[in-house]
């Protein structure tokens, strides 16, 4: 008997109408059950692992809290990497299943970024907070430490726009990384080059021109360039490419000649100012009431590891406060006698464009460079010349590089766009170029102001954001967000690690 004999029937008797529903329940029964049994497979450790190719998913998570714990616990794969049961599970089951399926049969694994994967941002998108919250309900276990009843109080009582995800602070729970530490690291910096016997004096400089500045006491030395005094068009035309409205209206501005560190501020220097400064077992408190007038007081043990575990040496020096940033040009005062300080914005973007004038320093067009836009998904973006003047999104393999591999811009610099942002002395304003008419000579930004300029963009930046003319701000809240200490840290940030800094040195320093 077939279905349309049943339906034939039907209209005779009941009978037949039995069938029609007993045929359909078992299908659907068929249905439900082989659903739930692809998806139970699809959703085991073994199947996750046979697909994502990944080289270190598996023996970091084997290492991890999640797996290598004293109560024999394991969390599998979709515990994290899938939003609970009932609450869009299927969906992004989907969606995550269809995104893995195409990059094995389509991608090549060997030219995957995987160390981008790793980054917070990135891991937002394919970790999920209310999986996290349906294991860990009770945020104030009696082994919590004050740290970290102190961090979960902040993580509660936070603004919507401000409120970190719990990977924020426990991003390498489920997959073990040797170099990330959730403790004060109070052995930062020993290893450093500073710490070679040998003494120096500082660098005698009798006229304008290019010098190696050598840090007293130490082996550490430094290329300062010199820069001419000259006149150029702060900003950015209304007709440049992907430019913002903070960049303009553009001005004339004259600026004096001064001296500019070649590449940004390496770790050899900033941890020369670290051992000579370091405020080693006092608190936050202490170091903001006990302000010595004879002496700089510097940074507190950092959070973790500040250097991200990519090493330290001539890579550019990272996770610094702004705060910290201008203590260490004070310190630097101090030592050499000269006198060095933070860029202001205005000598920033000179120095940067060496008397160019178009978007780059170089030739190139930002919306072919830029990786934004579906077309540039499927076929790449034009990386032709961009690649060997700047560290940035598309070939810093997320992280900092050493400077040796990059060309200079025309006053010789290094590094001016890509590799990391640098802190300018200006508040951040995004009305101050309106300030003013005619030609400005040397503008040192507004009077007052809650955050500070920031300039250059960073090895993770799109190409529209390392154009000499691109402007970007310093977010103390929000880069300070899963720093557990009361008071938070006025030396380090915890969630910010591609911000950094390069000095200034005063021509009038001669006199």
């Amino acid at each position: 008997m077939n279905i349309k004999n049943l339906f034939l029937q039907a209209k005779n008797g009941p009978k037949a109408w039995i069938w029609i529903m007993a045929f359909g329940a078992i299908a659907a029964l068929l249905f439900i059950s082989t659903f739930n049994m692809v998806s139970t497979y699809t959703s085991t450790d073994n199947y996750c692992m046979s697909c994502h190719v990944h080289p270190w998913a598996e023996e970091s998570w084997k290492l991890s809290p999640h797996h290598n714990n004293r109560t024999g616990v394991s969390i599998q794969c979709i515990d994290c990497h899938l939003p609970p049961k009932g609450e869009g599970f299927l969906l992004a089951k989907a969606k995550h299943g269809a995104n893995d399926i195409y990059g094995y049969l389509f991608k090549d694994s060997a030219k995957i970024n995987w160390e981008s994967k790793r980054l917070l941002e990135n891991a937002k998108s394919f970790t999920y907070e209310k999986s996290c919250i349906k294991c860990h309900s009770n945020l104030f276990p009696a082994t919590l430490s004050v740290n970290g009843s102190n961090a979960h109080l902040g993580y509660i009582n936070a603004k919507e726009e401000l409120k970190p995800n719990c990977i924020n602070c426990h991003l390498n729970v489920g997959h073990f990384d040797r170099n990330a530490k959730h403790e004060h690291d109070t052995n930062f910096g020993i290893d450093a080059a500073t710490s070679l016997v040998k003494f120096q004096s500082a660098t005698k400089v009798e006229k304008f021109e290019s010098f190696t500045e050598k840090i007293p006491g130490t082996t550490v030395e430094f290329d300062m360039v010199a820069i001419p005094e000259g006149t150029f068009n702060m900003g950015s035309a209304d007709n440049e490419p992907l430019r913002k409205p903070d960049e303009g209206p553009v001005r004339k501005v004259k600026v004096s000649k001064f001296w500019m560190g070649k590449i940004e501020v390496s770790w050899n220097e900033y941890l020369a100012f670290f051992q000579a400064t370091a405020s080693q077992g006092r608190t936050e408190g202490q170091v903001l009431v006990n302000k010595k007038v004879d002496a700089i007081t510097g940074p507190t043990p950092p959070w973790g590891a500040p250097d991200q575990g990519w090493g330290k040496g001539t890579r550019p020096a990272i996770t610094m406060s702004w705060r910290a940033a201008n203590t260490y040009c004070e310190w630097l005062t101090k030592v050499t006698g000269k006198k060095y300080r933070l860029p202001t914005e205005a000598e920033w973007e000179y120095a940067c464009r060496g008397n160019t004038t178009t978007p780059y320093f170089f030739e190139g067009d930002p919306k072919k460079f830029t990786s934004k836009g579906i077309l540039k998904k499927v076929f790449g973006p034009d990386t032709t010349n961009i690649n060997s003047h700047i560290v940035y999104m598309e070939n810093s393999s997320s992280k900092t590089r050493d400077p040796g591999s990059i060309k200079e811009n025309p006053f010789g610099l290094k590094n001016m766009t890509g590799n990391i942002a640098e802190f300018c002395s200006d508040f951040y304003s995004p009305n101050a170029y309106k300030t003013g008419t005619g030609l400005v000579i040397n503008p040192k930004g507004p009077e007052s102001g809650q955050e500070h300029v920031i300039r250059g963009g960073s090895f993770k930046s799109d190409a529209k954001d390392v154009r000499s003319a691109a402007r970007d701000f310093t977010k103390t809240q929000a880069w300070l967000s899963t720093d557990p200490q009361m008071p938070k840290s006025i030396w380090w940030y915890s969630d910010c690690i591609d911000n950094g800094f390069r000095v200034v040195c005063e021509a009038d320093s001669l006199k």
